[in-house]
């Protein structure tokens, strides 16, 4: 299981994203990123996030940032959730979670005494050089997106 560490260069890949198109993440040199992994589409939890960065957006814009959020979902999914709430920011496929296994979000889980595989939410700060500046994990999204915006701001 990789472990990513503050100071490393990001691991690059390459994801079908909701605009139709593959993105590639050193692409996105020149620009701080938010690689933010959620677990699922249209859930409680990853629907507060998605919008809470929704309603931020323009400050991370205004930061020369771009978010990128990451699942197992398809496409297909990602779409519905777009619209749903109306998310103004790329959804990225991970369904083989080839993606999230290299950035070492990919755990077992357990819920009501059942293990499964599956994302722990987890978000990287990716500084202009495409270097990690912070790593948070286990997420909690109260709070969270404030955070984020104040480091954003100071590298």
């Amino acid at each position: 299981m990789a472990t990513i560490e503050v100071g490393q260069e990001a691991p690059d890949f390459t994801l079908p994203a909701s605009n139709g198109e593959n993105l590639k993440l050193s692409d996105l040199r020149g620009k701080k990123v938010v690689l933010y992994f959620y677990p699922k589409d249209n859930t409680p939890g990853c629907s507060n996030q998605a919008c809470a960065f929704r309603d931020q957006h323009s400050a991370f814009t205004d930061a020369d940032t771009v978010i990128l959020g990451v699942s197992p979902d398809p496409l297909k999914s990602h779409d519905k959730f777009i619209s749903k709430f109306e998310l103004p920011f790329l959804l990225l496929a991970d369904e083989e979670h080839e993606v999230a296994e290299l950035y070492g979000v990919w755990k077992e889980k357990n819920m009501y005494g059942k293990k499964y595989m599956g994302i722990e939410r987890t978000t990287f700060l990716i500084d202009k050089d495409g270097n990690i500046a912070k790593v948070y994990p286990k997420v909690k999204v109260a709070g969270h997106i404030d955070q984020l915006l104040e480091d954003v701001r100071s590298i």
